[in-house]
């Protein structure tokens, strides 16, 4: 589709050009179908910025606080998945949705990605030797931290790309953008 294509005054199906809110293109198909990778980077960026800022926020009062690895990771996981889906909310809210209805799309859009992501980066941290021990000012506790979040970030972009390419996870918030 070229961008004439665009301004014709007639309709197209956005199922297959669908625009992602971070400029991206949820529904182009790269050669052999699907989403383009790039389209998939885009999506796992932005639920890699929800999911770090949970996490390190997390990691960091359960640190300060003395708290045990259990309740750490709890906290880290759950702001994890708080941020993660704020970001899509406020961006569909801002778009006129409505409260109920911009949940639902944060839902649809970001829970497997931000499992994914979850699940790799807090398996890193788990078997990094001496990770879960180690304090805010360590730098093991920092490496280990971005390295999981680089590692989750390989792992999930394969998961978001082959999502979107079906109109699934990202590509649910098109509409409102």
């Amino acid at each position: 589709m070229t961008h004439g294509d665009h301004h014709t005054g007639t309709a197209h199906d956005h199922t297959v050009h669908a625009a992602d809110p971070h400029g991206g293109d949820l529904g182009g198909h790269a050669k052999g179908g699907g989403a383009s990778w790039s389209t998939a980077a885009k999506a796992t960026s932005h639920c890699l910025v929800g999911c770090a800022i949970g996490e390190i926020l997390g990691m960091a009062v359960g640190t300060a606080l003395l708290w045990g690895n259990v309740p750490t990771m709890i906290l880290a996981i759950a702001l994890a998945f708080v941020f993660g889906y704020s970001l899509t909310l406020f961006a569909v809210r801002r778009a006129g949705l409505d409260l109920r209805s911009a949940i639902k799309v944060a839902l649809a859009a970001d829970t497997v990605s931000i499992t994914v992501m979850e699940l790799v980066d807090n398996a890193i941290i788990a078997v990094t030797p001496g990770a879960m021990d180690a304090q805010l000012s360590d730098g093991l506790f920092w490496s280990a931290l971005l390295g999981g979040f680089a590692i989750a970030f390989l792992v999930t972009t394969p998961v978001n790309k082959w999502m979107i390419g079906r109109g699934k996870g990202h590509a649910v918030v098109h509409a409102y953008h």
